[in-house]
């Protein structure tokens, strides 16, 4: 009982740490990063699809990205949903491969990137306590259930702490990446 509480614990953090990490991939760095377009839909035959399914993405140098559409019939619309993304981009196109500059950062901007990615990180420190907090309530109903021993479910939190703790850092060291990244010039 108490190793299935651990286990999906540990299960939740390693969603949370996968998660932060998607979300900081999606934080322009100055350099070319294709993971900066993953939220950018186009409509494609009526759906709207992620732009990865209607085209390849490359970064074939730090300073752009290029999309090659499937169908040169959407061209026009992938230019424009890259455009209009809110990211800041400025796509054109030959008639055949769009071309994406990426901008080099200003220092106003870059820390403003920080603190955004420190939010991120913040929010994802919140779900660990979250889940640890679960995990702690679920410990708590099989002490009171009398599935568990009282020094079973003290060893239990010790061991939720120490999950929590050692996570907790994890977060911090792939933030810390990532602000020396947004902040190198």
């Amino acid at each position: 009982m108490m190793n299935d509480v651990i286990k999906e614990l540990t299960e939740s953090f390693e969603k949370t740490i996968q998660g932060l990490k998607k979300e900081l991939a999606k934080i322009r760095t100055g350099r070319a990063n294709i993971a900066m377009l993953d939220d950018v839909r186009v409509s494609y035959y009526g759906n709207m699809s992620p732009l990865s399914q209607v085209a390849t993405l490359r970064a074939p140098d730090p300073r752009m990205i290029t999309v090659q559409p499937w169908e040169a019939t959407i061209i026009g619309d992938i230019e424009r949903a890259i455009g209009s993304a809110g990211l800041g981009l400025n796509p054109s196109n030959d008639g055949v491969v769009i071309r994406v500059p990426i901008p080099a950062l200003t220092g106003e901007r870059r820390i403003e990137l920080g603190k955004q990615a420190k939010r991120h990180g913040e929010d994802h420190k919140i779900s660990l306590r979250n889940s640890r907090r679960e995990a702690n309530d679920m410990m708590k109903e099989l002490q009171k259930d009398g599935d568990v021993s009282e020094d079973d479910e003290h060893k239990a939190y010790e061991k939720i702490n120490a999950l929590t703790e050692s996570y907790s850092k994890m977060i911090e060291e792939i933030l810390a990446a990532k602000v020396a990244q947004i902040t190198e010039v």
